[in-house]
């Protein structure tokens, strides 16, 4: 059988969930080699044409030459919305989200990272330390 989403996608936190500020929260470079693409996740609390997720791209390891993926500005409709993108085929190896808090100070929560479709097993599955699933193939109803 084909393999299920999380054994064939890394699950990882990005970053940790910021206080309400109004500072931009870069979170963690992301290799792409190896790998279909890339989503991420997050929560803002306050709803703000200024409050966004972003992405960002670059060539080196380091985060020192990302630059702005156009078209990739995700607003949250509502506060407390949980806002995500992907990204498939970027010309370049590396990339990171980043939340911009310049129209109102607010809350963020976890940004997490998803490395979709690996050609080779996840060696690493992190969430806070811990990333502890199941998968379940045509299962039968009863006790969980």
């Amino acid at each position: 059988m084909a393999s299920v989403f999380l054994e064939r996608n890394e699950v990882r936190l990005s970053i940790a969930g910021a206080v309400s500020a109004g500072t931009v929260i870069n979170g963690a470079v992301v290799d792409l080699v190896g790998i279909d693409g890339a989503a991420f996740f997050t929560r803002i609390a306050t709803a703000n044409v200024g409050n966004f997720l972003k992405l960002q791209a670059g060539a080196l390891a380091d985060g020192s030459d990302m630059a702005d993926v156009a078209g990739s500005r995700v607003v949250a409709d509502a506060n407390g919305s949980v806002v995500g993108l992907e990204v498939t085929k970027l010309a370049f190896r590396f990339c990171r989200p980043v939340i911009v808090r310049a129209g109102a100070d607010t809350v963020t929560g976890d940004i997490y990272a998803i490395r979709v479709n690996s050609f080779i097993q996840p060696t690493i599955a992190n969430i806070t330390n811990t990333h502890k699933t199941i998968v379940l193939q045509a299962p039968a109803l009863g006790t969980a």
